[in-house]
């Protein structure tokens, strides 16, 4: 071969090794997640698309998430689609499995509070200092955790306006704390996800449901839901968690690590907080347009549910003990931090 054969042969080899390495380079990481929730509701739309579009951003396109078109698996299992692998990235409910997220129940207390992006802020960093410690997510990286607004009292065909008029009621529930709040009150609760409660509700299978405003519409509920109790400071919370397949997560490089924990962690609670927040004012004005009846409970309620449910707290600070977590401290410590957030601290 020619001397000027030979340099040619040499740049062609040259470029086509830059060329694979900038193609290699170049190449985005693709992370799956599972949602099980409809694509047009405001959870998605509002929450899990924004914040997917942040991770590509932070991650200057390296790290793209894309939301499966259908989810794999049931609501009760979307924890472990992560942990095994199935997806990447899932969301979910503590309390959809019960008894295996203790130190999750402790942002679902009667009274905890309005606000859900306080709630939900206040929730990360009560996760990050006081729970994560106890391993309840082995598995997997923890994104975010947050609540939803507060859950009220909802009722098919007559009002809910005491303590008595609960009594022998058949409601559905979330699981977690607001199925031994149903309990403590005299109710019977019926624990299936959201995604059943039109059904249940129309066959008569529920009286009623413990569910937030939004979901009336959310979950198509208008035509089913005919009184609302309103329990200020909510009769309770449910507590969701984001999260990533911890293998794939250790996985990223490095600065994509720390890049998705940019916009995760707080970030991401708080985001998801703000979602229910605004739902919740837009379904105020779809509960009075349809005519559903709206009361708010009374002081005498109120009195009587804070009663009767005070031993629930009380059980979850000797459970939280068995796990290393002072439990009245915590609770001390959440419920301060909520009401500084809602001060306007940060």
């Amino acid at each position: 071969m020619s001397f000027i054969g030979r340099i040619a042969s040499r740049l062609l080899v040259s470029a086509a090794a830059l060329a694979a390495a900038c193609g290699s380079a170049s190449a985005a990481t693709e992370l799956t997640m599972s949602s099980w929730l409809p694509p047009g509701y405001f959870l998605v739309t509002d929450a899990m698309k924004p914040w997917a579009e942040s991770i590509e951003r932070e991650t200057q396109g390296r790290v793209k998430v894309t939301i499966l078109p259908a989810p794999i698996g049931k609501p009760a299992g979307a924890f472990d689609v992560a942990r095994e692998g199935q997806a990447d990235i899932t969301y979910g409910i503590h309390g959809y499995q019960p008894g295996r997220f203790e130190l999750s129940k402790a942002v679902e207390m009667p009274f905890v509070g309005d606000n859900a992006e306080a709630i939900s802020a206040a929730y990360w960093r009560i996760y990050k200092k006081h729970f994560e410690k106890a391993a309840e997510h082995r598995g997997v990286q923890v994104l975010g955790v947050f609540t939803h607004t507060p859950g009220h009292i909802m009722h098919a065909t007559r009002p809910m306006a005491t303590i008595d008029d609960l009594r022998g009621q058949k409601m559905r529930v979330g699981g977690g704390v607001v199925n031994d709040t149903a309990q403590a009150l005299g109710m019977s609760p019926l624990l299936h996800p959201a995604s059943e409660v039109y059904q249940i509700l129309s066959n008569g299978v529920a009286d009623g449901v413990l569910f937030t405003l939004d979901s009336i519409e959310g979950f198509k509920l208008t035509n089913v839901v005919k009184h609302v109790t309103v329990i200020p400071g909510g009769l309770y919370n449910s507590s969701f968690f984001l999260v990533m397949n911890q293998a794939k997560f250790r996985g990223l490089p490095k600065e994509d690590q720390e890049a998705v924990m940019r916009v995760s962690g707080e970030a991401f609670s708080r985001l998801a907080g703000r979602a229910f927040d605004k739902a919740n004012a837009r379904a105020m004005d779809h509960v009075k347009a349809n005519n559903i009846q709206l009361v708010t409970a009374s002081d005498t309620m109120i009195q009587g549910i804070r009663e009767r449910t005070a031993p629930i707290e009380a059980n979850w600070i000797q459970a939280a003990a068995k796990k290393g977590v002072d439990g009245k401290a915590v609770l001390s410590e959440l419920r301060a931090e909520i009401s500084a957030i809602q001060g306007g601290a940060k």
